[in-house]
């Protein structure tokens, strides 16, 4: 089965591949010749989830799943949110946003946060979502080479390692998109997929 990945994030999709049983063909924006960036009108991480994946399904009538994630700082009511990815501005620098961040909590002794990501599954024309949280604690400064966006500073619950000093491997077992994605992958084998 042919599924399209909806991101132009050559990471995310890296990071999905690992995730996907073999019977499963990823295929990304690029490989279905889609360079148009999806504007994330949204408010929620649920519906700029829904909004990218029902746009290509739209545009290519392809089976096709988006994903949006937002880390929610508790101190900070739960910003940035589904405004991670341009917590600074728009130029969606990662450094810019860690240290936008981290100059908020400054003064704050709650660095409790959780990634969350929600995925939205288009398949033969029904809309399906699911759902991954990952709890943890916003550091004082980055750790690590490995990951993207805030990983560098946020350490998961019960671990002594940011997303950022853990192989790919290791991230993957218990990650806020990895549990999205496991969700996606059990109901596909439900599904006889």
């Amino acid at each position: 089965m042919k599924l399209v990945f909806v991101s132009h994030n050559q990471n995310k999709v890296k990071e999905i591949a690992s995730l996907l049983p073999n019977e499963i063909e990823l295929l990304s924006l690029t490989d279905i010749g889609f360079h148009d960036e999806i504007h994330e009108t949204e408010l929620t991480i649920e519906g700029n989830s829904r909004l990218k994946a029902r746009t290509i399904f739209k545009k290519t009538g392809l089976d096709c799943f988006a994903d949006d994630t937002g880390l929610e700082v508790q101190a900070l009511n739960n910003r940035p949110g589904v405004f991670s990815a341009r917590y600074a501005g728009d130029q969606r620098n990662d450094d810019d946003n860690i240290q936008k961040l981290l100059h908020e909590l400054e003064t704050l002794s709650n660095r409790n946060a959780r990634f969350r990501t929600v995925i939205t599954l288009i398949l033969n024309e029904q809309e399906f979502q699911f759902e991954g949280i990952v709890e943890g604690t916003i550091i004082f400064e980055k750790r690590g080479l490995s990951g993207f966006g805030y990983d560098p500073i946020f350490i998961p619950e019960n671990k002594h390692e940011t997303f950022a000093e853990m192989h790919l491997s290791e991230k993957n077992k218990f990650s806020h998109r990895a549990r999205a994605f496991q969700k996606m992958i059990d109901f596909l084998h439900v599904k006889n997929v």
